[in-house]
């Protein structure tokens, strides 16, 4: 079940970099707040890939259930809960507001993670 996939791993270290570049330089009101949640459960799942032999579908499915687990958090204001309002780590990681936008861009992230894994099986099947 242990593995390293080098492939998956250089997509990790894109996706997080370009997430770095988002949280730093981009305060707008699409890229940072949706296109930055797209992209986290994609590097989250391109990060899973890079360690785990997982299928497609498993791997998907515990990134899914994993952003939305995170977003329920949000949902229950666990960071108020645990008195953790000031803690920037704990904002970051968790985060401090639901949104059902978080959960459709987390649901489309995926989606788009199986159409490409699917695509590219074919493409290798073919050559």
């Amino acid at each position: 079940m242990l593995t390293f996939n080098p492939k998956y791993f250089l997509l990790t270290i894109i996706l997080f970099l370009i997430e770095v570049v988002i949280a730093l330089y981009v305060h707008d009101n699409f890229v940072r707040p949706y296109l930055g949640d797209f992209l986290v459960v994609i590097l989250m799942y391109c990060f899973l890939k890079s360690f785990l032999k997982l299928s497609v579908w498993k791997a998907a499915i515990l990134v899914w259930l994993f952003s939305f687990c995170i977003e329920g958090m949000q949902y229950l204001n666990v960071i108020g809960i645990l008195g953790l309002e000031q803690s920037k780590i704990a904002r970051t990681i968790i985060g401090h507001s639901f949104s059902w936008m978080d959960l459709f861009a987390y649901t489309a992230g995926m989606v788009t993670v199986v159409l490409t894994e699917q695509f590219f099986s074919k493409q290798q099947r073919l050559d």
